[in-house]
């Protein structure tokens, strides 16, 4: 086994622990670095216990922790700076046994690039987003729908923000490709579902998907 399938197969373990997930999720899904206390007060458990697990999950490379001062004070008598937390920017894949399908995309990526197929590639994500949106229906909602395919969405007045890139791996290496691809895929998903009032739109920023779901009225 290989170094990243250790790394994910300890990240997995640390997240075998139901509490541990839940604090990683919490951490996560949360818009700015979160503090001990603030974790354990939004999980209902003692400070040390959310510290400790915090820690774990950590050093299992799926958080980073920063360090700042909190209250706004400076200078002596200030205090220390706080231990904070974040979700890690690294992705990890666990298989057993390993299987590189990192590796095989960005050689697909490379061949469609190369050979000119993106209007094909295109056309097949449209079409799996269709199938994706109509096998879902409109029992789950939207929104649902999307965070069960990673994109973690947020809401941002009428529109969905999307949070996180399935393909962020994908998307670094080859932007153009990756995001069509992220773009016609959902327009699929839409059209699949039915969501006459609904639109994906190209809405790149720094840290987050490059695809909005907006109203149609909408810019």
């Amino acid at each position: 086994m290989d170094h990243a399938s250790i790394d994910a197969a300890h990240a997995a373990h640390t997240l075998a622990d139901p509490l541990r997930r839940r604090l990683y999720e919490y951490v996560a899904a949360a818009d700015d670095d979160v503090s001990r206390g603030e974790a354990a007060d939004a999980l209902g458990v003692q400070r040390t216990l959310a510290a400790h697990h915090l820690d774990k999950l950590a050093e299992a490379g799926l958080l980073e922790v920063t360090r700042r001062k909190v209250n706004g004070r400076e200078g002596p008598g200030s205090g220390r700076p706080a231990k904070l937390y974040r979700r890690a920017d690294r992705e990890l894949s666990l298989h057993l046994p390993p299987r590189d399908y990192a590796l095989a995309a960005r050689v697909l990526a490379e061949a469609v690039e190369r050979h000119g197929a993106e209007e094909a590639l295109h056309a097949a994500a449209r079409e799996e987003g269709r199938r994706i949106g109509a096998a879902a229906g409109r029992d789950a909602a939207l929104p649902d729908l999307l965070r069960d395919r990673g994109y973690e969405p947020e809401p941002a007045g009428e529109a969905l923000r999307l949070r996180n890139c399935p393909f962020h791996s994908l998307a670094r290496a080859f932007p153009p490709l990756a995001c069509g691809l992220n773009l016609e895929l959902l327009r699929g998903v839409l059209e699949g579902r039915g969501e006459d009032g609904s639109r994906a739109r190209m809405d790149p920023a720094e840290g987050r998907c490059c695809v909005t779901v907006s109203k149609n009225n909408e810019d």
